[in-house]
């Protein structure tokens, strides 16, 4: 299947990091979080991507066009660097369309302006770009095609905890729960879409907003509950969070350091 990989946002909530880098290209350890999350669906057999680009896509498209093996391989280098052999396994063959959709479009836009490119798929999968899971996704599809619904997204726990607190129309307070002693989920960012999808998308739309609520109406949409790893970096303190992570090697989104952890 497609990876359709939403890239244009402004990511105003991270943008301390460094006002020269979309939030894509924030590093988590030695590589940007946008190659951990293509990691993650190439481990599964996805290899075609669809980048929505937007905020900063100069940055974006450089960073792939500069790409070479080298850099994520063990490699032999002879002739004062005018030769390199690549050493061992190779990185995934990727194709990678590298499409502007605009600095100011929403998801639902960026999603409709990027159609032509999944016209052919029967299923494709769709993703923030900004969150990483273990979450095994060859289940979650099945699960989803079976349904024969047009939509599906991960829902996870929130990671972190705070206080709700319930109360009467004259406000004095009748509970007071955590959120980890309430039923509560939410949208992880991992989608799997039918095309039918775009005849719920109308101009101007945001896709978890009217379109979906198109698709309960209809009974037309899938949540894939899963309490695994999942972490979403939407600021510098969800940044560190993963960083710390992969200073341990402790990356659950990773096959490779999944096996490890399990070894040990």
């Amino acid at each position: 299947m497609k990876v359709v990989l939403f890239c244009g946002g402004l990511g105003t909530r991270i943008r301390d990091y460094s006002e020269n880098v979309p939030k894509p290209l924030v590093p988590i350890g030695h590589h940007p979080i946008l190659w951990h999350v293509m990691q993650y669906y190439s481990h599964h057999g996805h290899r075609d991507f669809v980048l929505c680009l937007g905020y900063k896509a100069n940055a974006i498209k450089g960073y792939f066009r500069n790409a070479q093996h080298s850099m994520y391989s063990d490699c032999l280098i002879s002739d004062f660097g005018r030769s390199v052999k690549v050493i061992g396994e190779t990185p995934p063959d990727w194709q990678i369309s590298l499409i502007d959709t605009g600095v100011w479009r929403n998801i639902g836009e960026r999603l409709v302006a990027v159609k032509d490119h999944v016209k052919n798929e029967e299923y494709f999968l769709a993703n923030y770009s900004d969150g990483l899971t273990d979450v095994p996704l060859d289940e979650m599809f099945h699960a989803f095609r079976k349904s024969g619904k047009v939509g599906c997204f991960l829902a996870v726990r929130p990671p972190f905890n705070f206080h709700l607190a319930e109360f009467d129309e004259q406000g004095a307070v009748s509970r007071f729960r955590t959120s980890q002693q309430c039923d509560i989920w939410i949208n992880g960012g991992f989608f799997i879409l039918r095309n039918d999808i775009f005849d719920y998308i109308q101009e101007g739309e945001e896709l978890v907003v009217e379109p979906f609520n198109r698709l309960i109406k209809s009974n037309q949409l899938m949540a894939y509950r899963y309490e695994g790893f999942w972490r979403a970096m939407d600021n510098l303190k969800d940044r560190q969070i993963l960083e710390e992570l992969v200073e341990r090697g402790e990356m659950p989104w990773q096959p490779a350091a999944r096996k490890l952890m399990i070894a040990e």
